[in-house]
């Protein structure tokens, strides 16, 4: 690998070579480090993105120059019909799919709850709630075929309840994690199994669109690890819950990537 790619370089879990994965939420931050990093890997990966068009072609590039096969998949999540779209589109284009990374989501914007409209909490439970549910619908009859591995992006804010004009898209990550134990359970005869991601703060376009750099180093003084989290901080943990050597005995489990600031 080259590039962007090199830091996974040196790292071979060889039983997610030839998996087909799908990552939503994938031009950006740390769904753009699950793919470069499971590329590494060599399994072949569907990049998800709604409106980075450019961000997702140049990642598409690098992946397919380093000799990775990907394919770039675009729907806006949080509209009806596109999960499922976007996963027929993905399994489709491989003839398999052998993982689902529920890792779209976002704020939406910093909004008190007293000055919150219906259409504010239903954009923001479309995208970061519903989409997880759809997406892992669509794709459940592909994965149970040969058996796979789910795994969704969470949040801190689903324990802290989330930072100011934070508590709907913390309500929302809280859905998620619910979610991920219950299909856990309900997938496990189908040989699937389902976990999930919660990063603390970590430097990504989330938080340069919807945190203040005062805000943001304020957060970062309660990290006992003294830094905010970068997406490469993240990947390990996915790449560890995808690989069925790994983690075959695990499911159902929330892997905390918050540098201790929360410990639970």
């Amino acid at each position: 690998m080259t590039g962007e790619l090199s830091i996974w370089q040196g790292i071979r879990i060889p039983d997610l070579e030839g998996k087909a994965v799908l990552i939503t939420g994938a031009s950006t931050g740390i769904g753009a480090a699950l793919a470069r990093a499971f590329s590494a890997q060599h399994a072949k990966v569907a990049i998800h993105y709604n409106e980075s068009r450019q961000a997702a072609t140049k990642l598409l590039a690098d992946i397919e120059a380093a000799g990775g096969k990907a394919v770039v998949v675009q729907g806006d999540l949080s509209a009806d019909g596109a999960a499922e779209r976007v996963v027929e589109e993905a399994a489709s284009h491989f003839g398999r799919l052998d993982g689902l990374i529920n890792n779209a989501g976002g704020m939406l914007g910093r909004v008190p709850t007293a000055d919150m409209s219906d259409a504010h909490y239903q954009r923001v439970m479309d995208l970061n709630a519903r989409s997880v549910l759809a997406a892992t619908r669509a794709a459940h009859p592909w994965l149970r075929k040969q058996g796979g591995f789910i795994v969704n992006t969470t949040s801190i804010a689903a324990r802290n309840g989330g930072g100011n004009g934070a508590i709907l898209y913390a309500a929302a990550k809280g859905f998620v994690s619910t979610i991920t134990r219950g299909h856990a359970k309900e997938f496990a005869g189908d040989g699937i199994r389902v976990n999930g991601v919660a990063p603390g703060i970590i430097d990504t376009p989330f938080h340069e669109r919807y945190t203040s750099p005062e805000m943001l180093d304020a957060q970062r003084r309660t990290v006992p690890m003294g830094r905010v989290g970068s997406p490469d901080d993240c990947v390990g943990a996915y790449l560890f819950l995808a690989s069925p050597a790994l983690s075959g005995y695990i499911t159902g489990q929330i892997i905390e990537v918050n540098g201790g600031q929360l410990m639970p």
